[in-house]
């Protein structure tokens, strides 16, 4: 079996530092690259070409979840398995929705993460077993419906604008950041505010943060 090329990213240094310890121990598996935040794991992903990216959801600059997207358009066969401290329905349906391979709860144990891996590499989708038959069943009947979350239904790109906008960025850092002009950031602002009915920054802040784009934490 060849060795399995894995990418990490999480905004916390000492949580990279235990997986990537945790990840090294286990034979036939490296750590290629860590990011720090979504933006930085696109563009590792990039240049490392892992076999899995290993993703927190909530990061800095670019969530995990469109993170995850990003990383898939440019590089199909990655896998992308979510790690995060969030187990409920929502942000399972989010993940599972955008295309990732593979969610586990960060306090699955060691071992969890040895058969997600696994999982992932044989092609199946792994779902952490905390995440209880109320959440699954919950997928199901959603994706069954008609409509759509109103998040869900804004573009990947409106959804980076949004983070952005959220996290205090200028419209000039932002053009800088997707390598776009001003007048496309500017657009895309307009039409995101229009679809979520939300006509004021405070407001996106707080829906940003509601739907765990963002954090209101401090830190």
């Amino acid at each position: 079996m060849s060795v399995v090329r894995v990418l990490l990213a999480d905004d916390h240094t000492m949580v990279r530092a235990g997986l990537r310890a945790l990840l090294e121990g286990m034979q036939g598996i490296t750590v290629v690259a860590e990011a720090g935040n979504g933006r930085e794991a696109v563009e590792l992903a990039r240049t490392h070409h892992p076999d899995i990216a290993v993703l927190d959801i909530s990061m800095m600059e670019l969530n995990g979840i469109d993170a995850g997207v990003q990383i898939r358009a440019q590089r199909p066969e990655t896998r992308v398995l979510i790690l995060s401290m969030h187990a409920s329905q929502e942000f399972v349906h989010r993940a599972l929705k955008s295309g990732v391979s593979g969610y586990l709860v960060k306090d699955a144990a060691p071992l969890e993460l040895r058969a997600a891996i696994e999982t992932l590499m044989r092609g199946d989708v792994y779902l952490s077993p905390r995440i209880s038959r109320q959440v699954v069943s919950g997928l199901a009947e959603r994706t069954g419906g008609a409509g759509e979350a109103p998040l869900e239904s804004l573009t990947a790109r409106q959804r980076e604008i949004l983070q952005m906008l959220a996290e205090g960025k200028s419209t000039k850092a932002m053009a800088f950041l997707l390598g776009v002009s001003i007048k496309t950031v500017e657009t895309h602002r307009a039409s995101l505010m229009e679809r979520l009915g939300i006509h004021d920054l405070a407001g996106l802040v707080i829906y940003a943060a509601r739907h765990k784009l963002v954090s209101l934490d401090p830190r």
